[in-house]
């Protein structure tokens, strides 16, 4: 299964603000880019705390694209894919909803009554882990259910473990023509942190669009 990260970041690499809160870091151009990437994606996957903050539906907006989709033999919108260790993501979240399938990934610390609730909201639970989600044995068992390209888009914490645990293949970064600032302000690859062993990027390409950068890398493999 291809793995693609997708992210927008400040100039100085944040998510969004020491509060946790969104700010506008790209454009309609850019917003559009990334209805490409997840209409030729077979899944996109975040972590819970996105799902929490922002309750994202995670579609394909552009109804062109999903007509295409469907023309393909797919379905309309890829599924969702969610790293939700405790299963906390609530039963009435977007992702749950009917317009496309939701996997949740998390481990063998989600209490059980979560887990039920969230099965009968539609979701297929995946286990792999015992504290946290073993992101290399859950994508093992989704790779088995049929998704060969996978974006992901973030947030931070999870990018970082998708960089830890070898899984990215290709990483799409808008940089916007802003400053955030903040020593607590989410960045790009939060987690603990590379000490030795940084991932060695490749830089494929770099485009102008809206008022900034799209930078585009391969993983270089071991």
């Amino acid at each position: 299964m291809e793995t693609v990260v997708n992210a927008a970041t400040s100039v100085d690499g944040k998510l969004s603000t020491r509060q946790r809160r969104q700010v506008r870091i790209s454009g309609d151009a850019d917003f559009d880019r990334v209805d490409r990437l997840r209409a030729a994606a077979d899944a996109v996957l975040v972590g819970v705390g996105t799902v929490l903050a922002d309750d994202p539906h995670l579609g394909v907006k552009s109804e062109d694209r999903r007509a295409e989709r469907l023309r393909n033999g797919r379905a309309a919108n890829p599924a969702r894919v969610v790293a939700d260790s405790r299963a906390r993501t609530p039963p009435d979240a977007t992702v749950l909803d009917d317009d496309a399938d939701t996997y949740l990934l998390v481990s063998a610390a989600a209490p059980t009554d979560r887990l039920d609730r969230l099965r009968s909201a539609g979701a297929t639970v995946i286990e792999a882990g015992t504290e946290r989600v073993d992101l290399q044995t859950a994508f093992e068992t989704l790779d088995a259910e049929g998704p060969d390209r996978l974006l992901a888009e973030g947030g931070g914490e999870l990018i970082f473990s998708l960089f830890e645990a070898g899984l990215v293949d290709e990483l799409s970064l808008f940089v916007g023509s802003i400053l955030v600032g903040g020593r607590d302000a989410p960045t790009l690859a939060d987690g603990e942190g590379f000490v030795d062993d940084f991932p060695a990027l490749d830089l494929v390409s770099v485009d102008r669009l809206d008022d900034g950068v799209v930078l585009r890398y391969q993983v270089v493999s071991d």
